[in-house]
């Protein structure tokens, strides 16, 4: 499986905004990286704006152009508000649920949580870091990886988990009661411009 493995902050100082929920990614004021980043991307045209709406969700979520294309294929065919769905489609796959719930520190760390098998839902193990999360599915993880999950949520004590997801530490068990709405999703992009840019 093809995946971006470059510097993680670098993306954050080229697209000026926190990928990660990272201390090194939540840095005030960003400058693009290389030795003229202050110069770069003072002025941006219709389409680089839109470029650049884009760039930060993909590199939010990590998922690549073509993955990036049929989720956007998924939320123009499905009935209701476009960017909306486009919205709620990344926002339940399965890396990005399990990084919601505050037991890793990052996507990426939530992906390779979830490669390795360490993931259930409703019961079964899943492996697939875009598997679609559906309302009422009950996400738990392996006996194994529950010290050091709790470690992990010990040192991001204060991670605040969205609305549409309960969540029982003490278990490490969640139940994704409904999809998020916009207003619950802890990441300001504005999808209209996106989808603007594949018209």
């Amino acid at each position: 499986m093809s995946r971006y493995t470059g510097p993680k902050v670098r993306l954050s100082r080229r697209l000026g905004v926190a990928i990660a929920d990272l201390p090194k990614h939540n840095k005030s004021e960003f400058t693009a990286p290389g030795m003229h980043g202050a110069r770069r991307g003072q002025r941006l045209s219709e389409y680089g704006v839109r470029l650049r709406e884009k760039q930060r969700m993909k590199a939010h979520y990590s998922v690549l152009e073509k993955q990036f294309r049929r989720y956007m294929a998924m939320a123009k065919k499905a009935k209701g508000n476009t960017a909306i769905t486009l919205k709620q489609l990344l926002e339940t796959r399965l890396d990005n649920v399990v990084r919601r719930l505050g037991v890793v520190r990052s996507v990426w760390a939530a992906r390779q949580l979830v490669a390795h098998g360490h993931v259930k839902v409703n019961g079964k193990k899943v492996d697939v870091a875009s598997y679609q999360v559906q309302p009422n599915a009950v996400i738990t993880f392996k006996e194994k990886t529950h010290k050091i999950l709790r470690e992990n949520m010990e040192s991001i004590a204060g991670h605040q988990v969205p609305a549409w997801i309960e969540f029982n530490p003490a278990q490490l068990e969640a139940r994704v009661v409904a999809l998020p709405v916009p207003e619950q999703i802890p990441f300001e992009i504005n999808a209209n411009l996106i989808i603007e840019f594949y018209r």
